[in-house]
């Protein structure tokens, strides 16, 4: 297995649309199904374009050219530009292998080097598996909001996560 990680580019546009329907036909984990994301090719372009121009992120995985997994940290605005929203997701193929926390890892690097201070994120609260993947990076949670989501008449929670980068750093430098 030889999967990269990279920053995505306007050319992956085609690509992820595809990857998010896979991904959201395959678990009840994400806030959309099979049907994706409602982006055109060129929508999706685009924001992947202005991306590149600001300090946020987003990252694929890749097993030769097919997409295998997303990672993105979006700047907050305004009064909240000190934080970050996280969100992650690996195809059902590779649970399992890592993908997930090296994603995890290159984020949060990006992060640090961008001077971000909180990294937020929101999680299916059954979602047991990428629950304690964020709290191996240090993720903690700090609430929870029931009925988040509405799956076939069934209300789902959320947990909400965050890392504060700076008390992180602190314990790095005592150490």
């Amino acid at each position: 297995m030889n999967i990269i990680i990279e920053k995505a580019s306007p050319g992956d546009a085609s690509n992820i649309l595809e990857y998010l329907k896979l991904v959201g036909g395959e678990t009840d984990y994400l806030t959309f199904g099979s049907e994706g994301m409602p982006f055109s090719a060129e929508a999706e372009e685009s924001y992947i374009a202005e991306i590149e121009k600001s300090d946020d992120l987003m990252l694929v995985a890749k097993d030769g050219d097919r997409i295998i997994g997303i990672a993105s940290l979006n700047r907050m605005p305004r009064r909240m530009s000190h934080r970050g929203d996280f969100g992650l997701s690996v195809a059902k193929d590779y649970w399992g292998r890592g993908i997930g926390s090296r994603l995890t890892e290159e984020v949060i690097l990006f992060a640090k080097e961008n001077r971000y201070e909180i990294i937020d994120l929101e999680v299916r609260s059954d979602n047991l598996r990428a629950i304690k993947l964020y709290e191996k990076y240090g993720f903690r949670r700090i609430g929870s909001h029931p009925a988040f989501l509405q799956i076939a008449g069934d209300n789902i929670s959320s947990d909400y996560m965050y890392m504060n980068l700076k008390e992180e750093n602190a314990k790095c430098s005592e150490n």
